[in-house]
Protein backbone atom coordinates (compact mmCIF):
# COMPACT_ATOMS: atom_id res chain seq x y z
CA UNK A 1 0.00 0.00 0.00
CA UNK A 2 1.34 3.32 -0.60
CA UNK A 3 -0.36 6.74 0.48
CA UNK A 4 1.08 10.20 -1.23
CA UNK A 5 0.73 14.02 0.80
CA UNK A 6 2.17 15.84 -1.75
CA UNK A 7 5.82 15.40 -1.37
CA UNK A 8 5.54 13.47 1.46
CA UNK A 9 5.05 9.24 0.92
CA UNK A 10 3.37 6.59 3.35
CA UNK A 11 4.45 2.86 2.43
CA UNK A 12 4.15 -0.85 3.67
CA UNK A 13 7.23 -1.78 1.47
CA UNK A 14 9.16 -3.58 3.47
CA UNK A 15 12.18 -2.93 1.04
CA UNK A 16 11.90 1.01 1.15
CA UNK A 17 13.08 1.18 4.89
CA UNK A 18 16.24 2.26 6.09
CA UNK A 19 17.00 0.24 8.96
CA UNK A 20 19.92 2.58 9.66
CA UNK A 21 17.48 5.40 10.32
CA UNK A 22 15.16 3.09 12.65
CA UNK A 23 17.60 1.73 14.66
CA UNK A 24 19.51 4.84 15.37
CA UNK A 25 16.32 6.31 16.32
CA UNK A 26 14.52 3.94 18.87
CA UNK A 27 18.16 3.04 20.47
CA UNK A 28 19.31 6.72 20.44
CA UNK A 29 16.71 9.10 20.56
CA UNK A 30 13.18 7.01 21.68
CA UNK A 31 12.52 7.03 25.42
CA UNK A 32 10.91 3.67 24.84
CA UNK A 33 13.64 1.47 23.32
CA UNK A 34 17.07 3.36 24.43
CA UNK A 35 19.63 0.82 24.20
CA UNK A 36 18.27 -1.71 21.99
CA UNK A 37 20.08 -4.03 20.47
CA UNK A 38 19.90 -3.94 16.55
CA UNK A 39 19.14 -7.71 16.43
CA UNK A 40 16.25 -7.08 18.42
CA UNK A 41 15.25 -4.11 16.10
CA UNK A 42 15.76 -6.10 12.92
CA UNK A 43 13.70 -9.22 14.58
CA UNK A 44 10.61 -6.99 15.59
CA UNK A 45 10.47 -5.34 12.19
CA UNK A 46 10.38 -8.57 10.58
CA UNK A 47 7.86 -9.75 12.55
CA UNK A 48 5.42 -6.46 11.76
CA UNK A 49 3.75 -4.72 9.39
CA UNK A 50 5.67 -1.65 9.18
CA UNK A 51 4.97 1.59 7.50
CA UNK A 52 7.67 4.17 6.52
CA UNK A 53 7.10 7.53 5.88
CA UNK A 54 9.01 9.38 3.36
CA UNK A 55 10.11 12.99 2.22
CA UNK A 56 11.02 13.28 -1.14
CA UNK A 57 12.37 9.27 -0.81
CA UNK A 58 14.10 9.95 2.61
CA UNK A 59 13.03 8.12 5.50
CA UNK A 60 11.56 10.53 8.04
CA UNK A 61 9.11 8.36 10.15
CA UNK A 62 8.26 4.99 10.90
CA UNK A 63 5.65 3.07 12.55
CA UNK A 64 4.71 -0.77 12.99
CA UNK A 65 1.38 -2.57 13.95
CA UNK A 66 1.66 -6.09 15.75
CA UNK A 67 -1.24 -8.44 14.63
CA UNK A 68 -3.24 -11.04 13.79
CA UNK A 69 -4.79 -9.11 11.00
CA UNK A 70 -8.25 -10.42 12.42
CA UNK A 71 -8.72 -9.16 15.89
CA UNK A 72 -5.91 -7.74 17.44
CA UNK A 73 -3.49 -4.69 16.83
CA UNK A 74 -0.85 -3.33 18.65
CA UNK A 75 0.54 0.36 17.36
CA UNK A 76 4.24 0.22 18.38
CA UNK A 77 7.81 2.20 17.50
CA UNK A 78 6.23 5.26 16.07
CA UNK A 79 7.60 8.82 15.74
CA UNK A 80 8.52 11.45 13.10
CA UNK A 81 11.98 12.99 13.29
CA UNK A 82 12.93 16.44 14.69
CA UNK A 83 13.19 18.42 11.48
CA UNK A 84 9.48 17.45 10.76
CA UNK A 85 7.51 17.69 13.23
CA UNK A 86 4.37 19.71 13.90
CA UNK A 87 3.20 19.23 10.43
CA UNK A 88 0.56 16.94 10.86
CA UNK A 89 2.57 14.15 9.45
CA UNK A 90 2.71 11.53 12.07
CA UNK A 91 -1.54 12.14 12.32
CA UNK A 92 -1.57 11.14 8.46
CA UNK A 93 0.82 8.17 9.32
CA UNK A 94 -1.44 6.57 12.15
CA UNK A 95 -4.32 7.22 9.71
CA UNK A 96 -2.81 5.92 7.23
CA UNK A 97 -2.03 2.27 9.06
CA UNK A 98 -5.29 2.32 10.50
CA UNK A 99 -6.71 2.49 6.69
CA UNK A 100 -4.64 -0.48 5.89
CA UNK A 101 -6.59 -3.11 4.07
CA UNK A 102 -5.08 -6.20 6.46
CA UNK A 103 -5.90 -4.24 9.68
CA UNK A 104 -9.93 -3.56 9.36
CA UNK A 105 -12.56 -4.74 11.28
CA UNK A 106 -10.17 -5.71 14.28
CA UNK A 107 -11.78 -5.67 17.52
CA UNK A 108 -9.01 -3.73 19.61
CA UNK A 109 -6.20 -1.92 19.32
CA UNK A 110 -4.22 -0.32 21.81
CA UNK A 111 -1.16 1.21 22.22
CA UNK A 112 1.35 2.62 24.92
CA UNK A 113 2.84 6.25 25.35
CA UNK A 114 4.01 9.00 27.73
CA UNK A 115 3.54 11.93 26.16
CA UNK A 116 1.14 11.78 22.71
CA UNK A 117 -1.84 11.22 23.86
CA UNK A 118 -3.30 13.89 22.12
CA UNK A 119 -1.94 12.55 18.87
CA UNK A 120 -3.71 9.19 19.38
CA UNK A 121 -6.93 10.74 20.09
CA UNK A 122 -6.77 12.60 16.95
CA UNK A 123 -7.33 9.24 15.47
CA UNK A 124 -9.91 7.85 17.36
CA UNK A 125 -7.85 6.48 20.16
CA UNK A 126 -9.22 6.64 23.86
CA UNK A 127 -8.34 5.59 27.99
CA UNK A 128 -8.10 2.13 28.58
CA UNK A 129 -12.12 1.86 29.59
CA UNK A 130 -11.79 -1.01 31.57
CA UNK A 131 -8.23 -1.21 33.19
CA UNK A 132 -8.50 -3.79 35.65
CA UNK A 133 -9.26 -5.98 32.73
CA UNK A 134 -5.96 -5.94 31.88
CA UNK A 135 -2.57 -7.27 33.23
CA UNK A 136 1.04 -6.98 31.75
CA UNK A 137 4.32 -8.12 32.22
CA UNK A 138 6.78 -5.21 32.12
CA UNK A 139 10.61 -5.16 31.88
CA UNK A 140 11.69 -1.20 31.28
CA UNK A 141 15.13 -1.69 31.58
CA UNK A 142 15.59 -5.18 29.35
CA UNK A 143 17.82 -3.12 26.46
CA UNK A 144 20.49 -1.93 29.17
CA UNK A 145 20.25 -5.05 31.28
CA UNK A 146 23.77 -7.46 31.02
CA UNK A 147 23.23 -11.18 30.47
Amino acid sequence: MKWQQGEFTVTDNREDLDMEMIYGFLCKESYWAKHIPRATVEKSVNHSLCFGLYHCNKQIGFARAISDCATFAYLSDVFVVSDYRGRGLGKWLISCILAHPELQRLRRWMLATYDAHGLYEQNGFVAVQQPEWFLEIHHPDIYSRKE
